[in-house]
């Protein structure tokens, strides 16, 4: 089975760390916050023999550090890619993200639409004036305070365990071990979230998308209807069960279906 390359590439935002895999068509992933591109580590071999699989760890996260004036954006992090695409020698390619980095995927498609050539949006929010307001007036997603104790940890564990699979204490482990790699930051990527204005850009996007839900995410599946209606050339895939770690909770169903979807494209 492959095994993905390391490799950390500076950019004009800053270094930016991704690993590498497969052969094919170019294939950009992009994770959800505060998780790193180990959120995709079971995916890449499924999907190596078919593509080129590129997975970065966004800015800020995992072992590419924040920027220099802690400021970001989906703008900023979607710039950020075209970049990291720009230094791979990369003149199209597909994108594929999940939660937050389904929202850095359209912004990408919104900017370079020459460029991005196709798009898989996992678990995505939808993010309008309706979202900005609701959000605002609750406490934020991994939003916890470092303790003596460690007992944050707890609070991280606690606050993701029912949107996990029961019993699966591995892909809890995985998420702590990312967001205190993330040094403080680990609610940070949901704020820039519920930041971005999506309901202006969305119907900038123009190239093949494919929407992938989650059926037992109940943050992000129930805006898939709302994204269908705004793409609406997109094709649209549920994953029975998925729930918000779906691509390490099933990486295989998750891989058939970005595997379909890049096997239907125009060549």
């Amino acid at each position: 089975m492959p095994i993905p390359r390391s490799h950390t590439l500076l950019t004009p935002y800053g270094p930016v760390h991704l690993v590498r895999c497969g052969q094919g068509t170019p294939v950009l992933f992009l994770h959800q916050t505060p998780r790193s591109w180990r959120e995709f580590e079971d995916v890449l071999p499924l999907l190596a023999p078919q593509a080129d699989c590129i997975a970065m760890d966004t800015v800020g996260y995992g072992d590419s550090p924040p920027f220099a004036d802690g400021q970001p954006s989906i703008e900023r992090w979607a710039e950020t890619a075209l970049a990291l695409a720009d230094g791979l020698g990369l003149p199209g390619f597909t994108v594929v993200g999940h939660h937050t980095g389904a929202v850095i995927a359209l912004e990408m498609a919104a900017q370079a639409p020459e460029r991005v050539r196709a798009l898989v949006l996992s678990s995505c929010p939808y993010v309008d004036a309706q979202r900005r307001e609701r959000h605002g007036q609750h406490p934020v997603v991994d939003a916890v305070k470092p303790h003596a104790d460690g007992g944050h940890l707890l609070e991280l564990w606690r606050g993701r365990q029912g949107f996990y699979p029961a019993g699966d204490m591995r892909l809890l482990q995985r998420f702590v071990a990312d967001a205190l790699l993330s040094d403080g930051r680990a609610a940070q990527g949901h704020l820039t979230v519920n930041r971005y204005h999506m309901e202006a850009r969305i119907g900038l996007v123009r190239c093949p998308t494919l929407l992938i839900g989650a059926t037992d995410d109940p943050h992000a599946y129930p805006a898939v209807p709302r994204l269908a209606q705004a793409i609406p050339h997109a094709q649209r895939m549920d994953i029975a069960g998925g729930m918000v770690p779906l691509p390490e909770q099933l990486p295989r169903e998750f891989a058939a279906a970005i595997g379909g979807f890049l096997a239907g494209l125009p060549t």
